[in-house]
C-alpha cells in the first residue's frame, strides 16, 4: 500500500492505496467523491473527466499515485459552498443539456476546461472538444446549447 494525498476541491485529502488503484476509484471510493462516474474503464466515454493541476483528465485512466501531491477538481466542488450552481451548471440545466444525467459531471468539468481555453467557442469547436464525451440520450444538440449559452454567445445551434 502507498499513502497519497493531494488537494482536492481546495481541501487536503489523503488515504492508502494499492499501486494500481485508479485516481476515479480513490474519488469514489475512499473520499466519497461519488460525483465522478464510471461508465466504461477505458477512458472511451469521459464520464470520470476531473481535473488535476488544471488539465481536464479522464480519472479512470490515471493512477491514484500519479495524483499524489496534485491540485484535484471534481464535480462536487463545481458549486458554491450554498450549492448554488456555476455558470455552466446553471447553463446545463436552463437548456435542457442533460437527460438521466450519467455523463453530465464529466461533460461540465470538461466545458470547464474548454471556456478556461477558449472562452467563445464555436458550436464546432465545441463539437470537436467533446468527442471525448458520450451521451447516450441527448443528441448533444441540448449540451451544445448549453455551453454556448455559458459563454455568452446565442444558444442557436444547426440541426444536427
Amino acid at each position: 500500500m502507498t499513502q497519497v494525498s493531494m488537494t482536492v476541491n481546495g481541501k487536503a485529502a489523503s488515504g492508502e492505496v494499492e499501486g494500481r488503484t485508479l485516481l476515479s476509484s480513490f474519488l469514489r471510493e475512499t473520499l466519497e467523491l461519488t460525483g465522478t462516474h464510471v461508465g466504461c474503464d477505458t477512458s472511451q466515454c469521459g464520464a470520470c473527466v476531473v481535473h488535476v493541476n488544471g488539465k481536464a483528465v479522464k480519472s479512470c485512466s490515471m493512477l491514484a499515485v500519479e495524483a499524489n501531491g496534485a491540485e484535484v477538481a471534481t464535480i462536487e466542488g463545481q458549486a458554491a459552498e450554498d450549492g448554488t450552481l456555476n455558470t455552466i451548471q446553471q447553463a446545463f440545466q436552463d437548456h435542457h443539456g442533460l437527460q438521466c444525467g450519467f455523463c453530465t459531471p464529466g461533460m461540465v468539468m470538461s466545458t470547464v476546461a474548454l471556456l478556461k481555453d477558449n472562452p467563445k467557442p464555436t458550436e464546432a469547436d465545441i463539437r470537436a472538444y467533446l468527442e471525448g464525451n458520450i451521451c447516450r440520450c441527448t443528441g448533444y444538440h441540448n449540451i451544445v446549447r448549453a455551453i454556448m449559452a455559458a459563454s455568452g454567445q446565442d444558444v442557436a445551434v444547426a440541426a444536427e
